[in-house]
Parts: structure tokens; C-alpha cells; sequence
């Protein structure tokens, strides 16, 4: 009997232990919660009572070099309902459906839906939202928020770019600088109860948004002005598939102008024109869009033509492989081992100089000097101008050249090449190449980026962009600019001469793929002043109609361009032809 008392003695003790030890772990726990876990239960509590309503940064602008701005914002308002605040539905649907024009299936849907906040529309009118404002109905939201606007419409559409319904870049400039043009959203804080009505007397805490900073570009309104007119006109009067035209600066890589007619609507950037465009399939509607927002002068290769003859010439001379006075005879055709390759000029030159060869634009006396480079001494100079790889221009997209590899080049490849066909480059890596071959030797990184500035002013960032050592000699350089002076003034490219101002400049006509199509690319190549280059331009026409010969047909368009902004660039006139230098022999 004792021995049972004893047991059940000592269970109660265990129990009472047990007890102690549960309470002290609890007493343990809660005094942790209290103390060390306080502000994170405390932040839970808050985040169950308030309601967060963004407060839309407002997106940066983008400004041309002279502070015209390009993409601006527009104010606008966000219409939402909080379902637990109504307190007439019925008028609420009727009112948003009537000011919102949209069905009321839709807004019964969304004012009925039990949810902490609940999005009507966006991107409405300043004007609509104060009027819905008025009406002061319980549970109705109209917040501030900022459209994308574009004050010129479609200039310079494909560089510029547009932002999607969040206000976020997707296209161009827009999406390659968005860390800097976005800004930082900022709140509205607003206390609830526990069934989510707000609380009288409480007000609201905001949180400031901070506005995105302003993007200062090197592209000129003016110029871009220019450059457009330029290439609608020339659409039109040659029912030309599409008209691309860069302008650049060659001494830094600053691009003035890039332009891609037809351009699209940055107001509208998800219209299709066209007959029955809006009745397209969904994939097929998507891929017209893709084609419509490319850039042309990045996005897309080409055969280059005979304006590639200014690198097989820079080639050639850095080789020593040609002098300007060596003679050459153009029969119209040259035989590269089985093949006979013709001359533009079917009855061909007869007897020339380099230099008359390269006014003449003659196919055979650049064969020639393919030939005599070789293949791996040719593919050098591909690598040393920049040819097979991206510019590094600061837009998205951009293209690789379509080049054979090395091995593969055999003496009919070459003989093409080195009159610019069996391989494609876009037009940014052709200007960008020859912009080093005319500017004394320097490669530079074309771009648009200048500096980005704060709404006081203030610089906040200036790009920096790479530059290389010399790639071809001083004395190069100053032959390619004199040959392509004599090219405009006296040989294929006279079209493009602009009275009172040197200018230098080489023609091009080639074909598109597959050649069958008989679809022809005019273009021309010109820069100015020829003896120390301040500007040069790319016109590419696609299958002119009629007449499709560069020299006829593209060259008249740069040598317009020219003529418009060369004085506003305050480029002075004069009439001194350039010689070679007598040192370099050439």
C-alpha cells in the first residue's frame, strides 16, 4: 500500500514538473514574440489593416541635342472601386458605365467582385477622371497617373520607341535607358478595420514617387526633319518598298538622324494600316507588328553593293597592293577561274586608272585587287574595319553580318566580295566602318546616348563610348577622301554634288534575294566637307520602281539632304578640290 502511494507521489511531482516546464517555455516564447519579434508581428497587423494604392512615377523625357523633347508624358488618372466602401452599387455601375462607355456586364462584374481593390480603367483623361471625381460616390477611386506621349507622332519611331500599358519601355530608346527613364513609383497608405472599411479620421500616409531622369540623345529634330522629308519624297515619286537614311556624325559616332519610312504612330504603336488589318489572325496581325517596329538601319542585313568598294580600296592601299596612277583595262567582263563576272557597264571602261576605276565604279579592276589581297590578308581587314561583329550602337536588336567564314572563301567568293555581294551587313556596320576609313583611322561606336539630366538640370550621367588605336594609316585616309571627292565630282556619284561644298561619296546598286525577284537596293554613300568630314549619311532605297541605279536614283536624295544641312550645321563653303598626299605615292 505504501509502495502505490509512493508511485502515485512521484507521478503528480512529474506532473507538476511537466507543468512548470510547459509554462516556462511558453513564458519563454511569448517573452520573445514580445520583445524580438515585436515589429515583425506589429508590420503584420499594419499590413492587414492598410490598403496600398500606387502613386505613378511620371517617366522621364527624351530630348534631342538641343533640348526639344521627343517623348513627354501625359497626365491621366486610374478609375478603381473598393468593393467594401460602396454603398450603392446599382448608381456606381450606372454612373462608370455611362462616363467609362463601356458595357455594364463588364463594370457589374468588378464592382461586385469581393477583392481589396479592384482596377476599372486605365490611361483615362485627366478630364473624365475630375468628372467622375465629382460625382464623390463612397467606394470609387480615381487615382494620378501619366500617359506616354510623342508631341511629333512618328518621328524617328523605330530609334524613339514606345512603352507598353505600364509605362514601361519595350521598343527602342525607350527599353534600352528604362533603368534611367522609369523613376520609382511611390503610395498611398490608407488604415481599414478588420472588414476592410476605412477608418474615419485616420487620413492617409503617401509615399512620393520619384520622377525618372531625362535622356539628352545626340539626334537633331531639325535634321531628322530633313532626312524624313527627304525620304517620303523619294518613296512616293519611286513607289520604293522602304527609304532608310542615317546621318552621323564620323568624328564621334554621334548620330544625328535615323530614319525608317514609313515610320508607325508612337501614339498608336499597335495599329495595323492597311486594308482589312484589323481583321487579321492574331499571329498573323503580331508578326505585321514585328516588321512594322524594326529598325531598318540595325535590325536588317543587305548586300552593301559598290559602296563596299571603299573597303576593298582601303584594303588595297593599306596592302600597297594598288597606286592611284596604275593602269588597268575593263574588257566589261573579268574571268575568275571558270566564271565570267561582268562589269555594270556591259562594253566595260577600256583603259584606266585606279582612280578613274573607282569614279567608274568598274567591277573588273576590283576583282583585281581582291584577288591580290587573298583571302586570310581580306578577312584581316574585315576584322580590323569592325565587319564581323555588332557596332555596339545603344538600341536593341542589332544584327550580325551574314560573312563567309575564312576557309570557305575561295577565289569566286573573293571576286564577289570585293565588290560588295555574296555577303550582307547591315547599313549601321557599313557607315560606321567607312566613318574610321575617312576620319583619319579611328573606329568609334555609333550611339544616341548622351548624357541623362535630373528636372533641375543637374547631370546626372554622361555616357562614355569606346574609340580604337588608328586602324588604317594617315596617309590612307587622306587618299579614300580625295578618291570619293573625285567620285562625286566627276564619276558615278556627281548626283550627289552639292554646289559650293566638297563632298565626297560613293554609289551602290545591288540585288535583293533571291535574285530571281529582279528587286533592286539603290544607295549612296556620302560625306562632307570631303578634306575633313564633319557629316556623313547612308541613303538605302528597297526596289525603287523604274530606274533603280544608285547613282540616279539615291545619290540625288543625299545630295538634297546635304544641301539643307550643311548650311544649318554652319559647315562653310568653299570651292578647293583636296589632293592626295605626294608622300604616301598613291
Amino acid at each position: 500500500m505504501q509502495h502505490i502511494k509512493t508511485f502515485q507521489r512521484k507521478k503528480l511531482l512529474v506532473f507538476i514538473l511537466i507543468i512548470i516546464s510547459s509554462l516556462g517555455v511558453l513564458t519563454g516564447r511569448l517573452a520573445w514574440l514580445m520583445l524580438d519579434r515585436s515589429a515583425y508581428y506589429s508590420q503584420k497587423a499594419r499590413d492587414l489593416h492598410e490598403r496600398e494604392r500606387s502613386i505613378k512615377a511620371a517617366r522621364g523625357e527624351i530630348r534631342d541635342r538641343n533640348g526639344i523633347v521627343l517623348a513627354a508624358n501625359q497626365s491621366v488618372c486610374t478609375i478603381s472601386v473598393i468593393h467594401r466602401q460602396i454603398e450603392d452599387p446599382e448608381a456606381v455601375i450606372a454612373m462608370l458605365t455611362k462616363e467609362l462607355e463601356l458595357p455594364e456586364e463588364t463594370i457589374r462584374k468588378r464592382v461586385e467582385k469581393i477583392s481589396s481593390i479592384e482596377r476599372i480603367r486605365s490611361n483615362v483623361s485627366k478630364e473624365l477622371g475630375d468628372k467622375i471625381l465629382a460625382y464623390h460616390m463612397p467606394g470609387v477611386k480615381v487615382d494620378e497617373d501619366y500617359k506616354r506621349y510623342y508631341p511629333f507622332d512618328s518621328l524617328a519611331s523605330r530609334v524613339i520607341g514606345f512603352t507598353g500599358s505600364d509605362n514601361q519601355g519595350i521598343i527602342g530608346l525607350e527599353v534600352k535607358y528604362d533603368e534611367w527613364l522609369s523613376g520609382e513609383d511611390g503610395k498611398i497608405l490608407t488604415l481599414t478595420d478588420a472588414s476592410g472599411m476605412e477608418i474615419e479620421g485616420t487620413g492617409e500616409s503617401r509615399q512620393e514617387p520619384e520622377n525618372g531622369d531625362h535622356l539628352v540623345t545626340s539626334l537633331d529634330y531639325n535634321i531628322q526633319c530633313y532626312a524624313e522629308q527627304a525620304a517620303y519624297t523619294v518613296l512616293e515619286e519611286k513607289q520604293a518598298d522602304a527609304v532608310s537614311v542615317i546621318l552621323m556624325d564620323p568624328r564621334n559616332g554621334e548620330i544625328l538622324a535615323m530614319v525608317n519610312v514609313p515610320e508607325y504612330n508612337l501614339n498608336e504603336p499597335f495599329t495595323l494600316t492597311g486594308k482589312d488589318a484589323e481583321d487579321l489572325p492574331e499571329k498573323e496581325r503580331q508578326e505585321q507588328l514585328n516588321r512594322m517596329w524594326r529598325n531598318r538601319c540595325i535590325n536588317d542585313t543587305y548586300e552593301p553593293g559598290s559602296t563596299f568598294k571603299i573597303i576593298t580600296a582601303a584594303a588595297a592601299l593599306e596592302e600597297n597592293a594598288v597606286s592611284l596612277s596604275e593602269h588597268f583595262f575593263c574588257p566589261g567582263y573579268k574571268m575568275v577561274e571558270d566564271r565570267k563576272i561582268r562589269c555594270h557597264k556591259t562594253a566595260g571602261h577600256g583603259p584606266e586608272t585606279f582612280t578613274e576605276a573607282i569614279m567608274n565604279s568598274c567591277n573588273p579592276v576590283f576583282i583585281e585587287l581582291g584577288l591580290r589581297l587573298g583571302a586570310h590578308n581580306y578577312y584581316k581587314y574585315f576584322e580590323k574595319f569592325g565587319l564581323l561583329e555588332k557596332t555596339g550602337v545603344d538600341l536593341p536588336g542589332e544584327a550580325s553580318a551574314i560573312m563567309h567564314a575564312e576557309k570557305n572563301i575561295g577565289q569566286v567568293e573573293l571576286a564577289t566580295i570585293s565588290f560588295g555581294q555574296s555577303f550582307q551587313i547591315t547599313p549601321l556596320q557599313l557607315i560606321t566602318a567607312v566613318s574610321a576609313l575617312i576620319n583619319g583611322g579611328t573606329r568609334i561606336t555609333p550611339h544616341f546616348g548622351i548624357r541623362v539630366e535630373k528636372a533641375d538640370g543637374t547631370v546626372e550621367k554622361t555616357f562614355a563610348y569606346a574609340k580604337s588605336a588608328p586602324i588604317v594609316r594617315k596617309e590612307t585616309s587622306d587618299t579614300l577622301r580625295f578618291l570619293l571627292e573625285k567620285v562625286v565630282a566627276e564619276g558615278t556619284g556627281k548626283n550627289g554634288a552639292v554646289e559650293g561644298f566638297r563632298v565626297g561619296g560613293k554609289t551602290a546598286t545591288s540585288q535583293t534575294l533571291p535574285r530571281s525577284d529582279r528587286k533592286y537596293i539603290a544607295s549612296f554613300l556620302g560625306f562632307a566637307p570631303a578634306d575633313d568630314p564633319e557629316i556623313i549619311g547612308l541613303v538605302v532605297i528597297d526596289n525603287p520602281q523604274g530606274v533603280y541605279y544608285g547613282g540616279t536614283v539615291a545619290a540625288p536624295v543625299m545630295g538634297g539632304i546635304f544641301e539643307d544641312i550643311l548650311p544649318y550645321l554652319k559647315i562653310e563653303k568653299s570651292g578647293k578640290e583636296q589632293t592626295p598626299d605626294e608622300k604616301s605615292g598613291q
